[in-house]
């Protein structure tokens, strides 16, 4: 069976360094970031992103980096449902890493391992697009491993038309680690300190620091009221 062009890898030693439970991403870097999924505001037949930070000062919110979709738009039903047209149409994707955001974080990432052509990726097996192969536990989650280049980040993990990103990925020299939590609608990453710092001042990521200790549910957002569920 293949997954995004590759095989389903039979052999799963590479993972093996990745806890079963933990955090989002392995506790073993010197830094993390977290990169936030871009809303989508229509502009005749483009789309054009919209951060966070820009969503929140129009809301009168206050960016930061345990910020929450719900918290700094004012309302629950803006995470699935109404958008702020003309500010944005289409909230943050949720769970999947847009295939600009991820080619973004290839072009940094590719500069930080010593195996760009060797990396390791995993689909979520709770998709349920595919059946008959085997899944490796990480981090909480169970994933269907392939193994490729660092491009492979950016391709489609599901079959078409659906749109899915991979849910976890990194090089073979362990150098980083990207995670893609079904339930987000931002993505962590652990690395060397430079390797962090170069995400967080390259054009068009949105990046904020994060650490192994941060809460990532809703109510994450303590200086923003969370808005009650009716």
């Amino acid at each position: 069976m293949l997954i995004a062009g590759r095989p389903v890898e039979a052999d799963v030693s590479g993972p093996a360094w990745i806890p079963a439970t933990g955090w989002l991403v392995p506790t073993a870097f010197a830094a993390y970031a977290r990169v936030l999924h871009p809303a989508i505001r229509y502009d005749g037949d483009d789309d054009v992103e919209v951060s966070w930070a820009e969503i929140a000062e129009a809301n009168g919110t206050v960016a930061h980096p345990l910020m929450q979709w719900p918290s700094i738009t004012g309302g629950w039903e803006f995470v699935h449902e109404d958008d702020q047209s003309p500010l944005w149409d289409d909230s943050p994707a949720e769970g999947h890493l847009p295939v600009s955001v991820a080619s973004r974080l290839v072009t940094v990432l590719r500069r930080h391992t010593a195996t760009p052509d060797d990396c390791w990726f995993g689909v979520w097996t709770g998709f349920g697009w595919y059946a008959g192969c085997v899944g490796t536990e990480l981090l909480g989650r169970e994933y269907w491993m392939l193994r490729g280049p660092v491009e492979l980040a950016a391709a489609n993990a599901a079959p078409e038309p659906a749109e899915q990103s991979v849910g976890i990925w990194w090089p073979a020299d362990r150098s980083w680690c990207v995670v893609t939590d079904s339930d987000l609608m931002s993505t962590y990453v652990g690395g060397s300190r430079a390797c962090i710092d170069e995400l967080a001042a390259a054009d068009g990521l949105e990046v904020v620091p994060a650490r192994p200790d941060d809460r990532v549910d809703y109510a994450a957002d303590q200086v923003n009221p969370v808005p009650g569920r009716e």
